[in-house]
């Protein structure tokens, strides 16, 4: 005797195999999405957004500075400049000793 599946098994079998078949598509995307923005932070990681050279840090009081050898540019991360703002805040213009070591 042989046993054929009704209609509504079939039904909802092929759904449940088009739902396992899309999550596991779902789940590859996210994973090559975020091979590829790790790829991108790599590639991009501690260099100047100007001129694409690699950055240097110089220590500025308690705060590490990003400066670019080639084109002399400076950038600080979230609240750098806060801190050096609030350290120098005893003298008359913040910026002057700041830019001096950067000139070197």
């Amino acid at each position: 005797m042989e046993f054929k599946p009704s209609d509504n098994e079939e039904k909802y079998f092929k759904e449940q195999q088009l739902r396992y078949r899309m999550q596991r598509l779902e789940e590859e995307q996210q994973k090559m999405a975020d091979a590829e923005k790790s790829r991108l932070k790599e590639l991009h990681w501690l260099h100047c957004p100007k001129c694409g050279q690699k950055l240097t840090e110089e220590k500025y009081g308690n705060v590490d500075v990003d400066v670019c050898p080639s084109c002399k540019g400076v950038w600080l991360d979230a609240d750098e400049l806060g801190t050096i703002v609030s350290e120098q805040s005893g003298k008359q213009n913040p910026f002057q000793s700041f830019l001096k070591v950067l000139r070197k």
